[in-house]
Formats: structure tokens, C-alpha cells, sequence
């Protein structure tokens, strides 16, 4: 696998091992979920909103790569790059960049 050292060089990677709609769908609803409970953890500061982001964030993620794309989540490798890219997919999609369904 290639060392990526910038974002902007890892983000096209990241988005090939992201090609199913289904793919796509799981991580935007996992991101949404996350997104919600980090905003949860900051107005209650409840810790276990902490453990729902990561829960709902990567559990949606890593279902869909093992039983829809049938790669191995980006995150093993680079965990820093592939949260970012979470997001910035999360906002394309939002924006209408890419498709979900």
C-alpha cells in the first residue's frame, strides 16, 4: 500500500475504496449519528456520548466495507486521514457531490 503524508494526496484513495451508493449511505448516517452525539457530548458532557460518536461512526463504516465493499476500512491504516475524509465525504454529500441513493 502507498504511504499518503497529506490528505490531499490520501482523500482520491480513500473515495476508491468508497465506489458503492450503499457504502456511501452507511457512512453518511454513521457520520450523522457521530456528528449528533459529539454535539450531545459538548451541550451535557456526558462521556458516553463520546462512545456513541465512535460506536455509530465506525460501526456504520466498517458494516458496510465488510459486507458491501469487501475492502479493509481505511481507518486500520490511517486513522487521522480517514476520520477527516469522513467528514469531507459526509459534507460532499450533503452539497450533492455524491450520490447515496
Amino acid at each position: 500500500m502507498k504511504k499518503y503524508k497529506t490528505l490531499k494526496e490520501f482523500y482520491p484513495y480513500y473515495l476508491s475504496e468508497h465506489e458503492h451508493k450503499t457504502t456511501k449511505l452507511f457512512h453518511f448516517i454513521g457520520t450523522g449519528f457521530s456528528l449528533f452525539f459529539l454535539v450531545q457530548f459538548f451541550l451535557t458532557f456526558n462521556p458516553f456520548n463520546i462512545l456513541y460518536a465512535l460506536l455509530s461512526g465506525y460501526g456504520f463504516a466498517w458494516v458496510s466495507h465488510f459486507f458491501v465493499e469487501h475492502n479493509k476500512p481505511a481507518t486500520w491504516t490511517y486513522p487521522v486521514f480517514s476520520l477527516m475524509s469522513d467528514y469531507i465525504m459526509f459534507w460532499e454529500i450533503l452539497r450533492g457531490k455524491h450520490k447515496i441513493l
